[in-house]
C-alpha cells in the first residue's frame, strides 16, 4: 500500500503542474487547475496542510495513482 504524503496545498498543485496542469484561476483559499489532454479540472484547496482524503480525492480526479504522484514531488 502507498503512502500518502502530509503536505500543502500549494506543494500539491506545483506537483500537478509538473503533470501538465495549469493554474486557471483561484476562488477564495483555493487554486483551480486545468489540463487539457486528457480533459481534467481539480480544486485544490490553499491550505498549510492538505486532509488525507482530500488529498486522496484529489488524486482519483487526476486518474493517477499514489504512487505516481509521489514521483511528482
Amino acid at each position: 500500500m502507498s503512502h500518502l504524503p502530509r503536505i500543502s496545498g500549494r506543494a500539491c498543485a506545483k506537483a500537478l503542474a509538473t503533470a501538465g496542469f495549469i493554474f486557471l484561476r483561484q476562488h477564495g483559499s483555493h487554486l483551480i487547475l486545468r489540463r487539457q489532454e486528457p480533459f481534467t479540472q481539480v480544486v485544490v484547496p490553499d491550505h498549510p496542510e492538505l486532509d488525507r482524503g482530500t488529498l486522496r480525492a484529489i488524486i482519483r480526479q487526476t486518474g493517477m495513482t499514489i504512487d505516481q504522484f509521489n514521483e511528482l514531488l
